[in-house]
């Protein structure tokens, strides 16, 4: 074989060589593409804000809790850590914003999978801690869902954890037994340590609210 051959016959390798590695740079860089596309978009703090989540710049440590869930076990402070929680401060007698919210947050949880679903709990605390016993809570709350969690105590204690989260409420003067409660329809997002990381402002928005919990999610465990 002459020197010539040998030559274009290496020429010819070694265009194959570099046509094969454009190929392959250009699959990596189509497929880091596609896969960037495919992923959800993560949104800033002010555009959160703006679909109604509102973050606390430095999310806050609220101190200990001492209530009791509706299995009449402690529900404290360290119930909430390992995870994200949704807090809503409603109670059993409330004719309306109070089983939307909780129906509306059962479709919630509806809508999540994989890890967001696995770590994420939702609570009712009650504002009517006279009327919301234990038994009550626990013949109201698995009605939304079996999962979701029903909270009272000793009013002061519930009345220090609301303020805490700054979500007050107060009984409505000049009723008889059947008195109502003004309240807060926010949902109090608590993460994983334990703290008061933000809120869902109402009203509420099923296809906003899981757009901004994520992003809140992924911009927090960065």
């Amino acid at each position: 074989m002459s020197t010539v051959d040998e030559r274009q016959r290496a020429q010819s390798r070694n265009v194959k060589i570099t046509v094969a590695a454009i190929l392959v740079f250009i699959t990596f860089i189509v497929g880091g593409f596609v896969y960037r596309i495919q992923q959800p978009r993560v949104m800033t703090a002010t555009e959160m804000k703006a679909n109604g989540l509102y973050l606390l710049e430095t999310p806050r440590n609220f101190g200990e809790i001492e209530l009791l869930d509706h299995h009449g076990e402690a529900f404290t402070r360290d119930r909430l850590e390992g995870r994200w929680t949704l807090v809503f401060f409603g109670f059993t007698h409330c004719p309306d914003v109070c089983p939307t919210t909780m129906a509306f947050l059962d479709g919630f949880m509806g809508q999540l999978e994989g890890t967001e679903a696995e770590d994420t709990q939702v609570v009712l605390v009650t504002v009517d801690p006279a009327r919301d016993t234990v038994e009550q809570l626990a013949a109201y709350v698995p009605y939304f869902n079996e999962e979701f969690l029903g909270v009272t105590g000793e009013f002061l204690d519930v009345h220090r954890f609301a303020t805490a989260l700054n979500t007050p409420f107060r009984k409505v003067p000049g009723q008889d037994e059947n008195y109502q409660v003004d309240h807060s329809a926010n949902v109090v997002l608590i993460n994983p340590r334990g703290d008061y990381h933000g809120f869902f402002k109402a009203p509420l928005d099923q296809a906003k609210m899981k757009v901004t919990y994520r992003s809140a999610r992924f911009l927090w465990q960065r």
